[in-house]
């Protein structure tokens, strides 16, 4: 019992601690590409929320959600608690419906060894649709409407598919390159 609580808060803190150094990160090198408040045409860290909610499933959720409640109630958002705490449920859980949806209809088993491209390219899909409509469902609710609408969710939905797909392949390119290092 212990093993698992441990390994449950290990999820979480990675989470936590990787999704908003990520965040951060993401803003100083795309900063230039803001459409708006909170959406983005290349948002990193969309990638990183698919990524953590697969390998560590409802701890990494948790971990993403408190990052951005803290992210957005401090820096980015005005500091409005039910508008914060909305946005950090909906960007840790909306990658964690993702995985609840594509592990239940395309047969991925729970250590991702048979994940393969078509399958993650349908976990990022549906991701980035979740993502994009939960979000500027709730700035719709709550009024944020500089921050919703219809061409708001067109631009998050495809800067988290960009941004996914980019950070999977930097991912991807940098265990290449350890690999081929190791090798040598």
């Amino acid at each position: 019992m212990d093993k698992i609580f441990s390994g449950y808060i290990a999820g979480t803190v990675v989470s936590f601690l990787t999704y908003a150094t990520l965040f951060y990160l993401n803003a100083l090198l795309t900063s230039h590409s803001d459409y708006a408040l909170g959406v983005s045409w290349i948002y990193l860290p969309a990638g990183l929320r698919l990524l953590l909610t697969l390998i560590f499933g409802v701890s990494g959720a948790v971990g993403i959600a408190i990052a951005s409640f803290i992210i957005f109630y401090f820096d980015t958002f005005p500091s409005e608690l039910t508008t914060c705490i909305g946005v950090g449920l909906i960007s840790g859980f909306a990658p964690y419906l993702a995985r609840i949806f594509v592990m239940s209809n395309m047969s991925i088993s729970p250590d991702l060894s048979d994940l393969s491209l078509p399958k993650l390219t349908a976990c990022i899909l549906i991701y980035a649709l979740l993502s994009a409509g939960l979000h500027q469902w709730w700035f719709a609710v709550r009024g944020l409407n500089e921050s919703g609408g219809l061409n708001h969710f067109f631009v998050m939905f495809l800067g988290d598919i960009f941004g996914a797909v980019l950070l999977i392949a930097l991912i991807k390119y940098g265990l290449d390159l350890f690999r081929s290092s190791r090798i040598r």
